[in-house]
C-alpha cells in the first residue's frame, strides 16, 4: 500500500470539497477547506516526503472564468514535483501532451473516455497514441445506484452505463498504467470507506490501483489494506491535517512505511 496524497484545485484555490455537491453552475460547491497555501506549496511537501503518485485536479470546467487561474495552479505544483505527480480535470488527446511536458508522470482522464454513457474507443487510442498507455490513468470515479457502481463524469455530475466491476478492470486493463477511484458518495463526507467498493478493487491485480473517498480515521486506511491485500494504495483528503482534518499527515506516512 501507499499513500498518493492528493491537491484540489477550485476557483483558483486548493480546497477540499463533498464531492457530490460539485456543480459547474455558478462554479459552486460545499466547501470542508479552503487553502491559504499554493499548489506549489503541497507538492513541495509531498516531494521532501518521497510520496509519488499523488494526483491533482482541476476541478473547474473548461469554460469557467476560474479555469485558467485553477490551471496556473496546478501546473505550479507540476513545476515544483517534476515527474512526482499525476494531473486531471479536463485531459484529452489535445492537451494530455502538455501536462507531460510541464512534469506530470500521468494524466487522469473521466470524461473524455467515458461519453454518452459508455467507453469511447476511439478517444482511448487517441489518447494513448497522444502520450503513450504507461501515462495514462484512468479514473473510474463512482456513485451506488440501482445497479451497482456506476462510473460518473463531468466533475462527478453524470451517471454513464459502465458498472465498476472486475468485467470492466480487466476491459480497460490494457489500455492504462493504473486506475484511480473516487468514492463519490462519501468523498469530502469524513464520514468512512465504501467497503463494497474496495472489496470490488481488490479482485484486480494487473495495474496499480487508489482508492479515494469518505477516509475518516486510521482504521479505514488499515481497512483498505486489508481487504485490499495490500496492493490498494490510499488517498486521504478532507480528515487529513494539511486541509483541517484530524488524521495526522506524519503518521499516515508512518503507517506505509515513509519515515519522517
Amino acid at each position: 500500500m501507499e499513500f498518493r496524497p492528493c491537491i484540489d484545485i477550485h476557483n483558483g484555490k486548493v480546497k477540499q470539497i463533498v464531492g457530490s455537491s460539485l456543480k459547474d453552475a455558478g462554479d459552486s460547491a460545499s466547501e470542508n477547506f479552503i487553502s491559504e497555501s499554493s499548489a506549489s506549496y503541497y507538492a513541495e511537501l509531498y516531494k521532501e516526503k518521497g510520496l509519488t503518485g499523488g494526483h491533482i485536479i482541476i476541478l473547474n470546467a473548461a469554460g469557467s472564468s476560474y479555469y485558467d487561474e485553477s490551471k496556473k495552479q496546478a501546473l505550479g505544483a507540476l513545476s515544483a514535483f517534476p515527474g512526482g505527480m499525476q494531473i486531471g480535470g479536463g485531459i484529452n488527446s489535445e492537451n494530455a501532451g502538455e501536462y507531460i511536458e510541464a512534469g506530470a508522470s500521468h494524466v487522469i482522464v473521466t470524461s473524455y473516455v467515458f461519453q454518452n454513457g459508455m467507453i469511447n474507443y476511439d478517444n482511448l487510442n487517441k489518447l494513448i497514441k497522444a502520450v503513450g498507455k504507461g501515462r495514462i490513468v484512468l479514473d473510474l470515479s463512482c456513485r451506488l445506484t440501482e445497479k451497482g457502481y456506476m462510473v460518473t463524469t463531468d466533475r462527478w455530475q453524470k451517471i454513464t452505463d459502465e458498472k465498476v466491476d472486475p468485467e470492466l478492470f480487466e476491459k480497460l486493463s490494457g489500455y492504462c498504467d493504473e486506475f484511480l477511484i473516487h468514492a463519490v458518495d462519501v468523498e469530502g463526507k469524513n464520514s468512512g470507506i465504501e467497503k463494497e467498493l474496495v472489496r470490488i478493487m481488490a479482485c484486480h491485480g494487473k495495474n496499480p490501483l487508489t482508492y479515494a473517498g469518505g477516509v475518516s480515521c486510521y482504521e479505514d486506511i488499515e481497512t483498505i489494506r486489508e481487504l485490499g491485500g495490500g496492493h490498494i494504495n490510499v488517498t486521504v483528503g478532507s480528515a487529513l491535517d494539511l486541509f483541517g482534518g484530524k488524521l495526522e499527515f506524519e503518521k499516515i506516512c508512518r503507517m506505509v512505511g515513509i519515515n519522517s
